[in-house]
């Protein structure tokens, strides 16, 4: 029996992506968790014919602890989009305190769950989620997992667009680094099958890889960010962990994980100084059983763009663990 459960189910991502997992035949229980609507969500769902039973929670009358115990694998979309005339500063500090407060939930009724934190600033999420754990006593490196997989689902469509590759999903692109802007560094050089990208297209498929989402924002004329493809990703991204469970072999996909405590993960964190970094995982029942350094093998053009990854990822490494161990006042 597995039961997996979205944090944050009734929003953008939360409901498309709860749609997709209801879907999945390695699902038994479905458990919806959200301050609003997840008992209207929960219900419209329980109406389609797939295995999975469907229960949606509130905060009031003990949700989070029903909710939460028993749970598997958690997925957590959980968060707010950026509204106009709010800084990100202002959007990191309530995303940051509601996945702080997701973990603390998880902590006490799921210690042994598998975490997949889609909630943005990735970052910057992560190492708040890993903080909270450690104090808590209950942290597993190889459980913990920030979803990166949307910047490799773009990379795989953006290059296919140029390559004539009728299905862009039989590609294998790495995407290293973090999950916002220059931190994000897609690795063409490493492509299975290999493929040749003309150097005067190079520049703007990176940069499209990067800010991909800034082309849904316009694309939406402020009515929402990139949902669909978000909760697509970031199914994908649990359907692997999920086989890998359940015993398949040879699953690997990019995420952004604590490198110290993952197999092969020091090594990749001496060459790139971060803790914190995406790279690909060889995913198996206990989780993240192994990094794989696709870094030492990147160009020269690569590793340009890796040095301004370094340095973009201490600062939002170091402002989550901030925020975790001394959160603001309220």
């Amino acid at each position: 029996m597995v039961k997996a459960l979205v944090a944050g189910a009734s929003g953008g991502i939360g409901q498309p992506l709860s749609l997709l997992l209801k879907g999945s035949p390695l699902i038994d229980e479905l458990a919806l968790y959200d301050v609003v609507n997840t008992p209207g969500v929960a219900a419209d769902l329980s109406h389609i014919s797939s295995p999975a039973k469907v229960t949606g929670y509130l905060p009031a009358d003990d949700g989070l602890q029903k909710a939460f115990t028993g749970t598997d694998i958690f997925v957590i979309p959980a968060g707010i989009p950026r509204k106009p005339g709010m800084t990100r500063d202002d959007l990191f500090k309530i995303n940051a305190g509601i996945v702080k407060g997701l973990i603390e939930g998880i902590a006490k009724y799921a210690p042994k769950a598998y975490i997949l934190v889609i909630s943005n600033p990735v970052n910057s999420t992560v190492p708040i989620a890993a903080e909270v754990l450690k104090a808590a006593g209950v942290f597993d490196p190889k459980k913990l997992f920030g979803v990166t997989t949307l910047d490799v689902v773009r990379a795989e469509t953006f290059v296919g667009s140029i390559t004539g590759e009728h299905d862009p999903s039989k590609l294998t692109i790495p995407v290293v680094g973090g999950h916002s802007g220059e931190t994000i560094v897609p690795l063409f050089s490493q492509a299975k099958p290999s493929v040749n990208i003309p150097t005067d297209k190079l520049d703007a498929l990176v940069n499209r890889v990067q800010f991909g989402g800034d082309e849904v924002v316009k694309a939406k004329d402020g009515a929402g960010s990139a949902t669909l493809s978000m909760a697509y990703a970031g199914f994908r991204f649990a359907e692997k962990v999920l086989k890998a469970i359940k015993g398949e072999k040879g699953i690997v996909e990019p995420s952004y994980v604590y490198l110290p405590g993952i197999s092969g993960g020091d090594a990749i964190s001496k060459i790139t100084g971060q803790e914190y970094f995406s790279v690909p995982i060889e995913l198996g029942p206990s989780g993240a059983e192994k990094a794989i350094d696709v870094v030492s093998s990147a160009n020269d053009y690569e590793k340009k763009l890796l040095e301004a990854a370094y340095t973009g990822l201490a600062g939002n490494i170091q402002k989550g663990v901030e925020f975790a161990q001394q959160p603001p006042a309220k």
